[in-house]
């Protein structure tokens, strides 16, 4: 499905099976932004399985006239104090030449649509805290930084040690 948008030659598209490789292509170059290239252990195999076979996230591409620039990927949450899902915004990437040109702004706008539209109470993501060019666009958005809250992980070895 097509989104339309404000930026001429821009497209955004729900992805599609047959666009993993473009998929699997910004995921490896976001864990280069971020210096973490050593944990992808993701494989077009794994993505297609839990994109499109089980349906567990939504991918959204990002063309500019005929070349992909950037991608999102998000999922629901639920808050149970709002009574309502939400969209937790996992990745959003866009290659750096294209970055400061609104292409960013105009995929996060059409995420907040969907979340409304679809009867999402928020909107929530991460940022890791030396990206400060990121962070810095998303407080201009409105977005605040939710400081008294610790993110939490269990994963790997540790989390196998709970079957």
């Amino acid at each position: 499905m097509i989104i339309n948008t404000k930026i001429e030659d821009l497209t955004l598209k729900f992805a599609e099976k047959n666009e993993v490789d473009e998929i699997f292509y910004f995921i490896k170059e976001l864990a280069k932004y971020e210096k973490m290239e050593n944990e992808v252990v993701a494989t077009r195999e794994i993505l297609i399985e839990n994109i499109f076979n089980k349906k567990y996230c939504e991918v959204i591409l990002a063309k500019y006239k005929n070349e992909y620039i950037g991608f999102m990927l998000f999922f629901y949450n639920f808050s149970t104090f709002l009574g309502k899902p939400g969209i937790y915004l996992e990745d959003l990437y866009i290659e750096p030449k294209y970055r400061g040109k609104g292409y960013g702004k105009e995929m996060l706008t059409n995420l907040f649509k969907i979340a409304n539209n679809r009867g999402c109470g928020r909107v929530e993501w991460s940022c890791l805290d030396w990206n400060k060019p990121s962070l810095e666009f998303y407080k201009k958005i409105g977005a605040k930084s939710m400081d008294e809250w610790i993110t939490l992980r269990i994963d790997g070895e540790t989390l196998k040690k709970y079957k």
